[in-house]
Order: structure tokens, then C-alpha cells, then sequence
């Protein structure tokens, strides 16, 4: 019964049906106060619907549990969510979680630094997306001074 509602209301939010999805999904998480997954699809369908407040507790709820199977896209969640909200610190520690689970991941590395950025750490937030575009291999021959200069990015002649 979990199972088969809980893919039900997955497959109402990947259709656009997010209010649908999320009433099932607020039942099935007052029903079911302890899972993981449960809350972390609660989580998404309130960003889904951009209720990004009511989406904060149960990115938490889902965190909790060690066995969640999607714990990336929990963190990447949560840290968003925060930044969004203007919880800039709280949105940094969420990252800083995240990268020690999944080290040096892409995704989580670019959301941190939005909220680098929004900390007023333009020149840290700038350094770390140099970092990231050289390792993605796009810079091609260029590569080692996108790096050197993520870095030094104050350096001039």
C-alpha cells in the first residue's frame, strides 16, 4: 500500500499533478512519520510547488535516516532550499555535509557556491566554478591557468 501510493504520487509530480502528489504525500507522511523516503519526496514536491519553507523539516526528516537512498539529491535539496530562503550559513553547512558523503561532487559544488556568493565570498564562490569547469575538461588546453588563476584569480600584470 505505501509503495504503490508513494510511486503514485512520484509519478503525479514528474506529470505536473503536484498538488495531487502532494496531498497524498503529506497523508503517507503523517502516516509514516519515520521513512526516509516518504519525507524526502514530501520534501520535493513542496520545492516542486515552491513552498520551499514547508519543504526544510522534512529534508531534515529524510536526513536523518542514514539509509535513504537518494541522500545527494537530499542534500542538494536542503542546501538550495536554505539558500533560497535566505539561511545562507545553514545552506553552507548542508553543502559542507553533502561534499563529505560525496566528495567533490558537481552538482553539490555549484550550489555551494551560490551560497558562497551570497555570503558576501564572491571571490571563494568564483574560485571554486574555475575549479569545477577545469576539472569538467571544457577549457581544454587551457585548463592549467583556469586553475592556476582559481587561485590567484586576483592576479593581474
Amino acid at each position: 500500500m505505501r509503495d504503490d501510493e508513494l510511486a503514485r504520487a512520484v509519478r503525479l509530480r514528474e506529470q505536473g499533478q503536484r498538488e495531487e502528489a502532494r496531498t497524498i504525500l503529506l497523508e503517507l507522511a503523517e502516516r509514516h512519520p519515520d521513512d526516509a523516503e516518504v519525507a524526502y519526496q514530501t520534501a520535493w514536491v513542496h520545492d516542486a510547488l515552491g513552498l520551499e519553507a514547508e519543504a526544510v523539516p522534512f529534508y531534515e526528516r529524510a536526513l536523518a535516516d542514514q539509509g535513504l537512498d537518494d541522500r545527494l539529491g537530499a542534500f542538494t535539496g536542503l542546501g538550495s532550499t536554505l539558500r533560497v530562503l535566505g539561511r545562507h550559513r545553514e545552506a553552507l553547512e548542508t553543502f559542507t555535509r553533502g561534499l563529505e558523503e560525496f566528495p567533490g561532487d558537481p552538482g553539490l559544488r555549484t550550489f555551494m557556491a551560490m551560497a558562497l556568493y551570497n555570503e558576501g565570498r564572491a571571490r571563494e564562490a568564483v574560485g571554486s566554478l574555475l575549479k569545477l569547469v577545469a576539472e569538467s575538461g571544457q577549457v581544454g588546453r587551457y585548463r592549467r591557468a583556469v586553475e592556476y588563476y582559481a587561485e590567484n584569480l586576483d592576479e593581474t600584470i
